[in-house]
């Protein structure tokens, strides 16, 4: 393991801060509330909760719980906006010298909080947990997560921590640099791991559910794969016009050589690779309409305040944005 760079320490007294999207969640927040609490009782903290347009009792378990605990807060959204989104405006609202992220599924222990914090003070600016074993998931998803992060590895331009996800802890650096970057379309893992900063990795059991069913679908799945591959600047999608195109002159000097005339398979084929280029194209062009477009990535309906932020002029509030 490389020597950790220092980022010139934590400043005492030091803050941490707990980012926990959630989207219908009401099944099992408490319980995550709960657990997360005794987990970092020992640590100066803050709790921040962001509710990602969820359309069940979410926000209004997450009013009871911040009414109950003075050092948690909570934004919610206007609407859903995606598990990225979430991410990305708990970045921005969290204080914390050093921010961690954490599904409210209790699929990420809040046990490993702690542990996180200790490798931070001795000077990494990213703590990453990286998961050895992934319980209550099917043999697919498995399988085509451990090959996505091989492949978006080998096909981007920057490092790419493997077997990781959102579970980190980031160094107020590092949440500073992410969350002015100005993405409409943040890929979250793959922008920290571009920053360059110092990381290293503590590895852990992922567990089942807590409760509900997972709210990454077959469609957001591959929505977050296709976000990772354009944002990590993969190069190899452009370039497969001039491979395809290669690859069809060849195989029409083949035919010419063996005398052979082009059969109907043969035109679906072309038409198919033409297709799949243009598919190609066309995704990059959508991403840079909605980059252009200059769109937030994110609307934040009412804010709840802490009590015990020391910057609130009075109690708990409520502030709601048209």
């Amino acid at each position: 393991m490389a020597t950790p760079v220092p980022h010139e320490g934590p400043p005492r007294p030091y803050l941490v801060s707990i980012v926990l999207p959630c989207f219908n969640e009401e099944e099992v927040l408490e319980r995550t509330h709960q657990r997360l609490s005794r987990a970092v009782r020992d640590l100066p903290h803050e709790i921040v909760y962001v509710d990602d347009g969820s359309t069940d009792r979410t926000w209004q378990l997450i009013e009871k719980l911040t009414g109950e605990t003075p050092t948690a807060r909570a934004v919610r959204f206007s609407r859903n906006f995606g598990h990225q989104a979430a991410c990305l405006a708990g970045l921005r609202e969290a204080d914390g010298d050093a921010v961690v992220l954490i599904d409210a599924d209790l699929q990420d222990p809040p046990e490993l909080i702690p542990r996180m914090v200790e490798q931070w003070l001795k000077g990494w600016s990213v703590v990453s947990a990286r998961r050895s074993h992934r319980q209550g998931e099917t043999v697919f998803k498995k399988a085509t997560a451990y090959t996505y992060y091989r492949l978006l590895a080998s096909l981007t331009q920057q490092p790419v921590a493997l077997d990781t996800g959102d579970f980190r802890l980031l160094d107020r650096k590092v949440v500073d640099f992410v969350g002015n970057l100005g993405e409409s379309e943040l890929f979250l893992r793959g922008a920290i791991s571009w920053t360059g900063f110092p990381e290293t990795s503590i590895r852990y059991e992922r567990d089942a559910r807590g409760g509900g069913e997972t709210k990454y679908t077959l469609r957001k799945m591959l929505a977050l794969s296709r976000s990772g591959l354009l944002a990590g600047g993969a190069a190899l999608p452009l370039r497969l016009p001039t491979y395809l195109g290669v690859a069809s002159l060849a195989a029409a000097v083949g035919v010419g050589v063996a005398r052979q005339d082009p059969s109907r398979s043969a035109q679906l084929g072309a038409f198919g690779v033409q297709s799949l280029v243009c598919g190609v194209l066309g995704e990059y062009l959508i991403s840079v309409f909605r980059q252009v477009q200059g769109r937030p990535p994110y609307l934040v309906l009412e804010r709840i305040r802490s009590t015990a932020r020391p910057t609130d002029p009075a109690p708990k509030l409520v502030e709601e944005y048209a």
